[in-house]
């Protein structure tokens, strides 16, 4: 499996470089486009599940890249809103378990 996603990254940025997007390199001449550690978490239970789902829609905010969740165009969170799932002030104040709880 890993292997497969190798390839998948390799493809990927192999692309960019084709159509000339200019992505920065470490000192070893290596793409920095892809996270070098991995870290691997079974979801146990739903509210794990929600957990990780709250925290990948707080994320761009936690980065610093928006100042609210529904200011991020590229989020499902917006699909969630939609189904009922959030409303769209969520986000607004950082959840508890969203701060700090993933090891980053």
């Amino acid at each position: 499996m890993a292997f497969e996603y190798q390839m998948i990254k390799s493809h990927f940025s192999r692309s960019l470089v084709k159509i000339d997007i200019d992505l920065d390199r470490n000192k070893k001449g290596e793409i920095n486009l892809w996270q070098r550690r991995y870290w691997e978490h079974q979801i146990r239970d739903d509210k794990d599940l929600q957990a990780h789902i709250d925290y990948i829609h707080f994320n761009p905010v936690k980065h610093g890249h928006v100042e609210n969740v529904t200011d991020w165009p590229y989020s499902s969170f917006h699909r969630y809103v939609r189904l009922g799932i959030y409303d769209d002030d969520w986000g607004h104040h950082v959840p508890k378990h969203v701060n700090g709880a993933f090891g980053e």
